[in-house]
């Protein structure tokens, strides 16, 4: 069987290295944060993003992050 993903509207926010505040807000806690990387609370535990990473808040309000390449794969802006 194959299956097609539904369109769903995500939001996201990329990590920049200098936006811990913005992230922060978007994600509703506080988190452990460097110019490199970033800890992301997910259902699965935390994952570390790195610079350059999206961050995607899911259907549900889970946060989780996604490289860039696949973001861009996955993901188009709607204005």
């Amino acid at each position: 069987m194959k299956y097609r993903k539904k369109p769903v509207m995500i939001e996201a926010i990329q990590f920049n290295g200098a936006n811990y505040e913005e992230i922060r807000e978007f994600i509703g806690q506080d988190t452990l944060c460097s110019t490199l990387s970033i800890v992301i609370p997910t259902l699965e535990g935390n994952v570390v993003a790195q610079k350059g990473d999206y961050i995607i808040k899911g259907v549900r309000g889970e946060c989780y992050p996604c490289k860039p390449d696949i973001f861009t794969e996955t993901y188009e802006r709607v204005d």
